[in-house]
């Protein structure tokens, strides 16, 4: 599974965006620019998910032929995991509100899949994404690799 993102050039500077993760940075060719992102997922995901600081988590941005970026990491879990706690806080929802908006009473069944805890479907993934950020969904793509 892959998150999109896009690349441009501004002035001197090539500018990289993962909108789900609400990620973005900047470098001096298209190349620095992706490795940039590259950086600054894995940076996240070790902010987030303190046990994995410091392995290998295989994080990879490239350029597809359509002029899009996708990034991928060994670790798809993790990946999906940190898209819905960035896209909750950027909807400033709780854990409780989005597993009510999912039906359920038990905040602690949803949180398992922002521990990483649980595989999910693409299918699932979206109904989780509408969930967390109502608001912002729709202008949100995944991709399968």
């Amino acid at each position: 599974m892959e998150l999109e993102g896009r690349i441009w050039k501004d002035g001197k500077f090539w500018l990289v965006e993962i909108p789900i993760l609400d990620a973005m940075t900047q470098g001096k060719s298209r190349k620095d620019a992706l490795h940039m992102i590259e950086d600054a997922v894995t940076g996240l995901i070790e902010c987030y998910f303190e046990d994995k600081a410091g392995k290998k988590l295989g994080v990879k941005a490239f350029l597809r032929d359509d002029g899009v970026i996708g990034i991928t990491a060994k670790d798809t879990k993790i990946l999906l995991s940190l898209s819905l706690i960035k896209q909750r806080e950027k909807s400033n929802s709780t854990v409780r509100e989005v597993s009510k908006r999912l039906g359920s009473k038990s905040p602690n069944a949803y949180a398992q899949y922002e521990r990483g805890r649980l595989s999910v479907t693409l299918e699932k993934f979206e109904e989780l994404l509408l969930a967390v950020n109502p608001f912002q969904h729709r202008h949100i793509r995944v991709g399968i690799v």
